[in-house]
């Protein structure tokens, strides 16, 4: 595990059906600052693929009843192209060129490092489903994911994992009226059960470390809808 958290403020579906080795896999990346729901199955996969938007799936071949194969082509074929990782326990060429002829994004064979998934996950986060930057850029505010390093007017700006987990999200998506739904779901997983009003307190310290020492604002309230990022 690496030592300061790449939150991406992304969210993303676990599927394998070792217990022990999910917990771990999941553990590890929400310390990184993922969402992460899991499925332990390709039925229960599919069924949460169909219900939410996932920024990336992580997905085990071998899985009971629905091998992680079909769950990747019935994917592709309905239309949702979220980058996928596949893991097995496999190492036969032949296995790797399906997994890719189906639609996967990438592949690991097990065992595998945690740093290697982690900076693979990226990488496809990166590129898919559309060029990301290196680095984000609104106004004057910049945001590194490789790094966890926030400037603006080019101060550094010290966040924790979750606060820069919601900024990334934001930036990502400049002058747009979020949701708080949206955000909610982006930046926090399923099993989150705290204060319904989780977003507007994480935005009110961004708000005191990106705004006020500056003097000039940043996020904007959309009156009965949530939030956008303005250029500042």
């Amino acid at each position: 595990m690496t030592g300061a958290p790449y939150c991406l403020g992304m969210r993303i579906l676990l599927v394998e059906d070792e217990a022990k080795m999910a917990a771990a896999i999941a553990k590890g990346l929400r310390h990184e600052g993922y969402a992460v729901d899991t499925a332990a199955s390709g039925d229960d996969a599919l069924l949460q693929a169909r219900v939410y938007e996932y920024d990336a799936i992580v997905l085990d071949v071998m899985l009971p009843h629905t091998s992680g194969f079909a769950v990747c082509d019935t994917l592709r074929r309905e239309g949702r192209w979220a980058p996928v990782l596949m893991l097995t326990a496999r190492d036969q060429l032949d296995d790797r060129i399906r997994g890719l002829d189906v639609g996967a994004d990438d592949y690991m064979v097990k065992p595998f490092s945690f740093g290697e998934l982690l900076a693979r996950l990226r990488a496809l986060l990166r590129r898919r489903p559309r060029e990301r930057p290196a680095v984000l850029e609104v106004g004057d505010l910049t945001l590194d994911p490789a790094t966890h390093a926030v400037h603006r007017a080019g101060e550094a700006v010290m966040l924790t994992a979750r606060e820069f987990a919601l900024l990334q999200f934001m930036m990502e998506h400049p002058r747009e009226a979020l949701t708080r739904t949206s955000l909610l779901e982006h930046v926090w997983d399923e099993n989150y059960a705290g204060p319904s009003n989780v977003v507007d307190v994480y935005v009110g310290y961004l708000r005191r470390k990106l705004e006020r020492p500056f003097g000039r604002a940043l996020i904007r309230t959309v009156r009965g809808v949530g939030y956008t990022l303005e250029s500042g």
